[in-house]
């Protein structure tokens, strides 16, 4: 009985437990061994949880699909691996399959080089894709030329018979020459030879582009003579990649003869895609190096007619032109396109319009808009705020006014109250706000109602030209109901106006009261406007009360509210209370960068001299801080002025020691030492002593430092050639 009663015991203990631990009704399975994982330990993670019954670890068909669910879910691809290695564990052999999925689930989530180690880990182990698998995994790992050129090897060495495809040889050697990884290119073709994969065009057009590309000339010549050997046919990008080696050493007359050749051999090319490749690598190419007459010439006489549809080509030159900065000669590409009666794509007209619009050719720009109005075109949005920008600026008020009307009757290009936006935007250049309030004034007549954007840029125009009062009165108006209420950035272009016309009260009533009535929070850059204002009026009590102000609102300041205090504290006199505005307030906060230090440099400079700003500048070195030129400038500005030659170029050498170059400023600056006069030769001495001495502490410095003077430097010292 007491046998029955424990065989009872064991099976009651047996069904209550979890089906997950389930797997095998043998007594032994609940014994652990201490050198061997259980399959208890194994199946309680997660991963197990399934059905009543999970399936055995040869199941194949059931853990496949498993891995495959997780490979392909989002961030599942490390559960994929948990699993992978349990099971392998519990004697599962994954299948060729397996592999391709890992890998190319660890390529999706951007870790390829995790997925070469998977790899290489398999092939150790002797888990072996078939040809099929071992090609898809090679071409997810060729994007990086090194992990597919090690996978490459790794392949091989593990099956000696396996031979990539042509297809997977050719994507590396363009990877490895695009990544100057040229001689493993070459020995990658060397090696499909000997694994009796025969390279074809595109493996060599890869490789002469890869030598041509760092001016090996010789070598590609050497690869395309090799073609011929081996009875291996250029095709036109072969030739193109060649042409474009060639331009780069401005061989013209060698580029002329490939040119014809191309030619002939395009006309033999029976694939158009690699046609249309090749003439737009060879239009590519003679604009970025410059050679527009050649472009010129191919559009007069289409030596690739019959080879590439006419409205392509055309395109590739417009396209080219423009990415080179020849926007007129794009427009002239376009005229020739007229003549033959062919129209250009709106995408390619817009592009000459933007290009013309941005680079000073605005009234080029306006003449092609009106042209292209003959056949449809109309500019959009960019094009044409860069347009009327420019058209304003020339200025031609007329001519903007009519390119405006004209997107106005498009309405389904832009909404007209963006039209009217943009419009009054440039006219805020010229400064002229009679121009905006008719603008205004006509953007009401015909219905169409300003938006919070329209009424702001409308108030800064007015500040800008000094109509505060008018300014004033939109605001007024937009409070009291009249149009949409303002947002911050309305009181804040107010009130620098208010203050740049010194009406201080007017200012300080707009942000203590009436922002606070319209509900509007000021933000930190409408305090650094008032900042700004009343510290240039030199009202700093006012400005520490709205700083106060601004810290009891807990709004934090930035670097720009800084410099703007300690700027105004200099400028008054208050040199003490900078100094202690910094230390106690602005170093403390972390909160300080160029803006800041240039501030105390030239405030130092001013009101204290040159030591005290070196030292100064000398601890923010010594804190970690790391002051860019201007700093140095300033510094070196106040060592001129006050004919300091060796704690000018003493200031050289600092901030060559801290890794900064000078600048044109720089130089500029110490040319002002000629005003001092070089009086005797003890003086010639001692300024070519000091610069000497600059390249030393510069630590290696440029030429004429460390060493002899240049010509440069002499002539900049006005000392006497040697």
């Amino acid at each position: 009985m007491l046998s029955c009663a424990r065989t009872r015991t064991a099976a009651a203990t047996t069904t209550c437990l979890p089906a997950k631990f389930q797997i095998s009704r043998r007594p032994t399975t609940t014994t652990t061994s201490p050198r061997n994982p259980s399959l208890q330990t194994h199946q309680s993670d997660p991963l197990f949880v399934g059905p009543e019954d999970t399936p055995s670890p040869n199941n194949r068909h059931y853990w496949s699909e498993k891995l495959r669910s997780l490979c392909d879910s989002h961030g599942g691809v490390d559960s994929a691996l948990r699993l992978l290695d349990r099971l392998r564990l519990l004697g599962y052999r994954p299948t060729s399959p397996d592999l391709r999925l890992v890998v190319r689930a660890l390529c999706d989530s951007g870790r390829p080089a995790d997925a070469c180690r998977r790899l290489l880990l398999s092939l150790s182990s002797g888990w072996l894709p078939d040809d099929r698998d071992a090609d898809a995994v090679l071409s997810r790992l060729i994007d990086d030329p090194r992990l597919g050129l090690r996978a490459l090897d790794a392949l091989v060495a593990a099956k000696p018979a396996y031979v990539p495809s042509l297809s997977n040889y050719n994507r590396l050697l363009d990877a490895l020459c695009t990544g100057s990884l040229r001689n493993e290119a070459l020995r990658v073709l060397s090696d499909m030879g000997a694994r009796g994969r025969s390279p074809d065009a595109a493996s060599y057009t890869a490789l002469i582009d890869g030598f041509c590309r760092v001016g090996e000339l010789t070598k590609a010549r050497d690869l395309f003579d090799e073609m011929t050997t081996r009875d291996i046919a250029p095709n036109p990008l072969t030739y193109t990649m060649l042409i474009k080696g060639v331009l780069r050493k401005r061989d013209f007359e060698e580029s002329k003869a490939l040119m014809g050749k191309l030619w002939e051999n395009m006309r033999e090319e029976k694939n158009p895609s690699i046609n249309n490749a090749a003439f737009a690598n060879l239009i590519s190419a003679l604009c970025k190096g410059g050679i527009f007459s050649e472009v010129f010439r191919i559009a007069e006489e289409t030596p690739q007619t019959g080879s590439v549809c006419e409205s392509f080509a055309y395109g590739e030159m417009i396209d080219s032109l423009c990415r080179a900065g020849h926007h007129h000669g794009a427009s002239r590409i376009v005229y020739l396109m007229r003549k033959r009666g062919l129209l250009p794509s709106f995408v390619s007209y817009n592009y000459i319009v933007h290009g013309l619009s941005k680079n000073g050719g605005c009234m080029r720009a306006y003449q092609l808009f009106e042209e292209g109005t003959q056949f449809g075109y109309s500019p959009n949005e960019p094009t044409y705020k860069a347009l009327v920008e420019g058209l304003c600026k020339e200025p031609d008020i007329d001519k903007a006014k009519k390119l405006t009307e004209f997107m106005l009757a498009t309405p389904d290009k832009i909404e007209s109250t963006r039209v009217y936006n943009i419009f009054l935007n440039a006219l805020c250049v010229l400064g002229n706000p009679c121009e905006l309030l008719n603008v205004l004034v006509s953007m009401l007549e015909k219905g169409c109602s300003p938006d919070v954007v329209t009424l702001n840029t409308v108030v800064h125009g007015f500040c800008k030209a000094g109509w505060v009062d008018e300014a004033v009165k939109v605001l007024n108006d937009m409070l009291s109901g009249k149009f949409c209420a303002p947002d911050v950035v309305t009181f804040t272009t107010a009130m620098g106006g208010l203050l740049n016309a010194g009406r201080v009260e007017e200012a300080m009533a707009l942000l203590n009261e009436r922002m606070r009535e319209a509900r509007c929070s000021p933000t930190v850059v409408t305090y650094n406007a008032v900042l700004k204002g009343l510290c240039e009026l030199g009202k700093i009590d006012e400005a520490m009360e709205v700083f106060s102000a601004m810290c009891r609102e807990r709004v934090p300041p930035d670097s720009m509210t800084y410099t703007s205090i300690i700027d105004g504290l200099f400028k008054a006199g208050r040199v003490e209370e900078a100094k202690r505005f910094w230390s106690e307030m602005v170093r403390p906060s972390g909160v300080h960068d160029e803006f800041v230090y240039s501030a105390i440099v030239r405030g130092l400079c001013a009101s204290c001299g040159f030591d005290e700003a070196r030292e100064f500048l000398r601890g923010l070195v010594d804190c970690g801080a790391s002051p860019k030129i201007v700093s140095y400038n300033i510094l070196v500005d106040c060592a001129c002025e006050a004919g300091l030659k060796r704690e000018a170029y003493w200031v050289v050498g600092e901030m060559r020691k801290n890794g900064l170059a000078p600048d044109a400023v720089t130089w500029r600056t110490l040319e002002k030492l000629r005003c001092v006069g070089l009086k005797s030769g003890a003086a010639e001495g001692a300024v070519d002593r000091s610069f000497v001495r600059v390249g030393s502490m510069g630590g290696g410095g440029g030429e004429g430092f460390g060493g002899p003077l240049s010509a440069m430097a002499r002539r900049v010292f006005g000392l006497p050639a040697e």
